[in-house]
């Protein structure tokens, strides 16, 4: 596959890029309170500050990304969850630099290891996707270049950002092809990817991202369309790899049973804005936003005996050209009635609940508390 030199990207590849001094002063996202948006921890690989991005249609503004901050230390997973068309995917692109060159404005700032990347020379933050940063996309069919079979794709991504021959190149291929459990890598590194089944393909397409050992692993939608077995053998290989290089990963999903599995530290997107966010035990057993009750009510159990239908989340998301104005959650709501008005015309600030755990909700905290444990947790 072409290298990502301008012309054409290989997906998967990142660049390096060299340390540039503390970080300033941050500022809040629109709607979070500075104690909730504060600069970034010391110990933060990736620090995401007042991220929006924008793309202008004939239609209006899209605001894809309305404000959005977090923290991703080495050696954590966090997971970002909610509907589709959340930001999620959005999110991890515009992190990645890979919305240059699109009809997208983007701002805010996002911090790897300390050097700031949106106002950063394209080239290098090029240069950082694959040895700093890497992806795994959500279709390893169309991430990967038909043309091309595995194994050169593999042998590019890691020739772009090291001074090897192609001999050398290959067997660094062939290498990580076994690691990551390809079957006979040395044959399948001819194959092109139709050759390979979905699984392989998102082995091999994890594969590529790896082939550099990158400090930060953004996961998008990683078992989307694989069956459960595989999905458990692509966690456990995302898990132990991590384990083994100490990288930071943000896993994207819908599918909470897989953040519940790998997630150290929950997000959950609405409308492109972070409505809650806490570490994944306290997101899972004391949720506070009425949204994240209603994607944990319409998640099935298989460790107890449900009586009634799954209840899921009422309603479609919302136009992100014409967002809802107050609490862009509150026409699918029904607790909004209780807020007396405020969540049709405020928008909610992301306040604390406990440590770590932030909610941008207009109910009263002893209502949510009353709501979850008397209608919503026996139900789940």
């Amino acid at each position: 596959m072409s290298s990502d030199d301008g012309n054409s990207s290989t997906p998967g590849v990142s660049v390096a890029k060299e340390a540039a001094g503390p970080v300033p002063e941050q500022r809040g996202a629109v709607g979070e309170p500075v104690a909730a948006a504060a600069p970034a921890a010391a110990d933060a690989y990736l620090s995401v500050r007042d991220l929006r991005i924008q793309f202008h249609t004939d239609d209006g503004i899209v605001k894809s990304v309305d404000g959005l901050s977090f923290d991703v230390r080495r050696g954590r997973t966090l997971g970002i969850v909610g509907e589709s068309g959340s930001g999620k995917s959005v999110t991890s692109l515009g992190i990645m630099g890979l919305h240059r060159g699109a009809r997208a404005k983007v701002s805010g700032e996002v911090w790897l290891d300390g050097e700031e990347l949106i106002g950063a020379d394209p080239d290098k933050v090029r240069r950082l996707r694959g040895s700093k940063m890497a992806m795994i996309f959500q279709d390893p069919l169309s991430a990967m270049h038909p043309y091309y079979t595995v194994g050169s794709q593999i042998v590019e991504a890691y020739r772009v950002h090291h001074k090897v021959s192609r001999r050398e190149a290959a067997e660094r291929a062939i290498e990580m092809l076994d690691r990551v459990g390809i079957p006979e890598p040395r044959k399948r590194f001819r194959d092109y990817p139709h050759q390979f089944s979905g699984g392989m393909r998102q082995r091999a397409m994890i594969a590529m991202s790896l082939v550099n050992n990158p400090e930060l692993l953004i996961a998008d939608e990683p078992t989307t369309a694989l069956d459960v077995t595989v999905q458990a053998q692509i966690l456990d290989l995302i898990r132990d790899l991590q384990q083994e290089f100490g990288s930071a990963v943000i896993m994207i999903t819908h599918d909470l049973g897989v953040v519940a599995e790998v997630a150290d530290d929950l997000l959950v997107m609405y409308a492109g804005r972070a409505i809650e966010r806490g570490t994944a035990e306290k997101v899972f057993t004391q949720p506070q936003h009425p949204y994240t009750w209603g994607l944990l009510g319409s998640m099935p159990r298989l460790d107890r005996e449900r009586s009634e239908r799954l209840n899921p989340v009422k309603g479609t998301p919302p136009s992100l050209i014409n967002v809802p104005s107050g609490c862009a959650f509150h026409p699918r709501c029904p607790y909004a009635a209780l807020t007396g008005g405020s969540s049709d015309s405020v928008v909610p600030e992301l306040r604390e609940v406990a440590p770590g755990h932030v909610v941008a909700c207009h109910l009263a905290e002893d209502e949510r508390t009353r709501i979850w444990t008397e209608e919503i947790e026996p139900k789940l």
